[in-house]
């Protein structure tokens, strides 16, 4: 039975790494979005700041291997994939939720965001060095003082790397607030108060020094009302707990019956085995933490410029329900429950080959034409009337892979100017393959 499921994970593990390449080749702007423009951007210009919209962490390790010869994009591919596979090596290494962490990372959402040029790549691998940092605690095998050095230095990293943090940061005080008569409690608190110390330090010391305005302009109140954002959280918590298909079909339909269905069936699934396989201390702070972040991460929204919850957002603290669920299956089902990471990779390769389109060639044609005007190596502007126009900003973010120096604008007067691109001077010039499942 060992050599069969070592077979099984071999097998699972080499598949998920070719779907997470393909991913992204076989995705006409090479898995980008307008926040992976500013990511490129930031970390092509470090050491300078380009802005403290994103911490350093994430533009930083893309730097990183930009040494090694890579650009800015491919970089980030590869920061991506270490993130999977240190994932992997580490939960075996340390015989840490390893059978689980395969399963999971095979879940096409999850290999999604391996494929994506977005900072929930680079934090995945911080989130499960925290979860066992956690557990070393709470099972006695570090000390006190240790213990709050590591987790500290751990929810630290987590909130260099995604603001979001903040809410583990809460969760991880609140766990120690609310089981303080165990010993492990003040761990958890001091760990908790040093990292909120942290992010004050950081406010007043890193954001204010380069953009005192930051909270003034994020701060908005009344941005959507409760019943629009109590609909966004059922359809973001549905896709983010679907194990097969975690996008919903924007303009609506029967199929998100299903999509909506699956997922809150598992949602279901997993209270009912959470509530009759009794939970052991390490697995309870694990789900304590997340669900203390997915309530921070929806009252957020009242007074903070964010996305509605999906499951992008919603993967750093998706991961350790996740870990807990599938080691639940595993105790029932055994090795046929990694017939849920086939099933889901099958789904993955069936969307992606029906969304397909054509990164290489599309590279290839935009890097011929800025390189022909001239304009592959100064930094640029791309005009738009509004950031919603998804169309008119696939070529931002198309070209941002090839020239990261790139600024979104919305002055009128910056047309003008020779180097500021609009979708009309572009598709002028070229013509780019794209999906026809817009």
């Amino acid at each position: 039975m060992r050599k069969k499921e070592k077979t099984i994970q071999i097998i699972l593990i080499i598949i998920t790494l070719m779907m997470i390449i393909l991913r992204f080749l076989m995705n006409e702007k090479g898995r980008v979005n307008p926040d992976s423009i500013r990511y490129m951007r930031f970390a092509h210009g470090l050491p300078v700041i380009d802005n403290t919209t994103t911490p350093l962490g994430y533009p930083a390790s893309i730097r990183f291997f930009t040494f090694f010869g890579f650009d800015e994009f491919w970089s980030s591919k590869v920061v991506g994939i270490a993130a999977f596979l240190f994932i992997l090596f580490f939960a075996k290494k340390k015989n840490f939720y390893f059978r689980e962490a395969v399963l999971v990372s095979a879940l096409f959402s999850f290999l999604s965001i391996y494929s994506y040029t977005m900072s929930e790549a680079l934090i995945l691998p911080f989130v499960f060095l925290f979860l066992y940092a956690a557990k070393l605690i709470i099972i006695g095998n570090l000390k006190k003082w240790e213990g709050i050095l590591y987790l500290s230095l751990a929810l630290i990293a987590l909130y260099n790397i995604r603001y979001s943090a903040l809410f583990m940061i809460a969760g991880t005080g609140l766990y120690g607030l609310i089981s303080w008569r165990k010993k492990n409690a003040s761990v958890f608190i001091c760990s908790a108060a040093i990292s909120f110390a942290f992010v004050v330090l950081y406010k007043f010391l890193f954001i204010d020094h380069f953009n005192e305005n930051y909270v003034k302009e994020f701060l908005i109140t009344g941005l959507n009302t409760t019943p629009e954002l109590l609909v966004e959280l059922f359809q973001g918590l549905t896709t983010t707990f679907n194990p097969f298909i975690h996008i919903a079909n924007p303009g609506g339909g029967i199929i998100n019956y299903a999509i909506y269905g699956i997922g809150l069936l598992n949602i279901i699934l997993m209270v009912f085995l959470f509530v009759k396989n009794k939970l052991s201390e390490t697995e309870s702070f694990f789900i304590f933490v997340a669900m203390v972040s997915i309530i921070c991460s929806y009252f957020i929204q009242y007074f903070y410029s964010v996305n509605p919850i999906d499951y992008r957002l919603m993967a750093p603290f998706s991961f350790p329900v996740w870990l807990v669920y599938f080691r639940k299956l595993f105790h029932i089902f055994g090795i046929k429950v990694y017939v849920i990471g086939v099933l889901s990779i099958m789904t993955g390769a069936a969307f992606t080959w029906l969304s397909r389109g054509n990164y290489l060639e599309n590279r290839k044609i935009v890097a011929d034409y800025l390189k022909k005007e001239k304009l592959d190596k100064v930094p640029l502007k791309f005009y738009l009337i509004e950031e919603k126009d998804l169309e008119k900003i696939q070529i931002a973010e198309l070209i941002s892979t090839v020239n990261p120096q790139i600024t979104l604008t919305f002055n009128p007067k910056d047309s003008l100017q020779r180097t500021t691109l609009t979708r009309h001077k572009v598709l002028q010039k070229i013509k780019i393959d794209k999906n026809k499942y817009q």
